[in-house]
């Protein structure tokens, strides 16, 4: 039976346990650009014992930015210091993955700690901001263009090229962001999505963005190495994406090449009655896991040992991603280890916090 200490393979990649970061923005960057913080806020990470470490979303064009202080890989000039990044996660352990994202009409919002308000040019924003349709985000967000077939094509190409240079800098694992109604989220939901060319109206259609960023992804990203979709298994809303249609989406997914689904849930409509509670989302990657044969990650209010690890012994999911408790405490890892009576995982800097 796993438990959550135990090693992970997926293709070529052994990850140490079934931790892993999940990816949180920091909004941190000036024009994409990581720097010292996201060095030691991703590598202390590792140090703190988890498997795998991914980053938050890096856009893969600059109106793809959640905010303007969003990660980015739209650059050439993006890979240096990635790559210095994923040479110290390495170092200490953890496998360096990386979140490829596209934020559509909810691109160009001020940082959390600024309010999270919709910014236009004259305060760092910028237009057109785009989607599937062009139906706004919310009634305060400006209804964005609904991108052309050349457009779709050219963001198709911007996670191919992402993809390039996420290998020259040395990750592992790449994910696709199809969740928390972003761009490729915006394109699956038939609620953002009310096109009526080969992109919109039936699941084939709806599904055909992403399906063709995996295929272009999975082109250009060795074999050796694994690949992950990140989804919102439900948009919480009467006749929006559901669970039966992401178990579909899985197994199509799992068919081309993609070896996890990180299963989520909602971000497509704002307002919506959610029932968060402990573990709330990790139905969701159990039935995707059983019913689509694919492996799964839980996330969402994963925050004690116990939890964490009877999720993977009753084959729930495959790994736990874990978000605010791993901001919390770096070193969780570690703490879970020993109180489930496994080896100390500590660096040997450190074992005098075992006395």
């Amino acid at each position: 039976m796993p438990h959550l200490f135990e090693p992970f393979r997926i293709r070529e990649v052994t990850f140490r346990n079934r931790i892993a970061v999940s990816p949180m923005c920091q909004y941190s960057s000036t024009n994409g650009y990581a720097n010292d913080w996201h060095m030691i806020h991703l590598a202390s990470r590792a140090v703190g014992g988890a498997g795998i470490v991914l980053t938050e979303a890096a856009a893969v064009e600059p109106r793809g930015r959640i905010s303007p202080q969003d990660l980015g890989i739209w650059s050439d000039a993006h890979i240096p210091t990635l790559a210095r990044i994923v040479g110290l996660i390495h170092n200490f352990g953890a496998v360096a993955g990386i979140q490829l994202a596209h934020a559509g009409r909810k691109a160009s919002t001020a940082k959390p700690s600024k309010g999270g308000k919709v910014l236009d040019e004259s305060q760092e924003g910028w237009r057109p901001l785009v989607s599937s349709s062009a139906i706004a985000f919310s009634k305060d967000s400006p209804v964005p263009e609904a991108l052309s077939i050349e457009g779709i094509q050219e963001v198709i190409d911007a996670f191919i090229q992402a993809a390039k240079r996420s290998l020259q800098a040395g990750f592992k694992v790449i994910e696709i962001h199809a969740a928390h109604g972003y761009l490729l989220h915006q394109f699956l939901s038939p609620l953002s999505n009310h096109r009526e060319d080969d992109y919109g109206g039936s699941f084939e259609n709806r599904t055909r963005l992403l399906i063709e960023v995996v295929q272009g992804v999975r082109e250009v990203w060795p074999q050796t190495h694994p690949l992950w979709v990140r989804i919102s298994a439900t948009d919480w809303v009467d006749k929006g994406w559901d669970i039966e249609q992401s178990i579909a989406l899985s197994d199509k997914l799992k068919s081309l090449g993609v070896d996890l689904i990180d299963t989520s849930s909602g971000g497509l409509i704002p307002g919506i009655n959610i029932p968060v509670k402990p573990g709330y989302q990790t139905q969701f990657a159990e039935r995707i896991r059983r019913e689509a044969n694919i492996q799964t990650g839980a996330v969402g209010l994963i925050t004690s040992p116990e939890q964490a690890d009877e999720l993977i012994r009753k084959e729930a999911a495959d790994i736990v991603l874990l978000g605010r408790e791993l901001l919390r405490n770096p070193y969780w890892p570690h703490l879970a280890a020993k109180q489930l009576g496994h080896d100390k995982l500590w660096p040997v800097q450190y074992d005098r916090a075992w006395l």
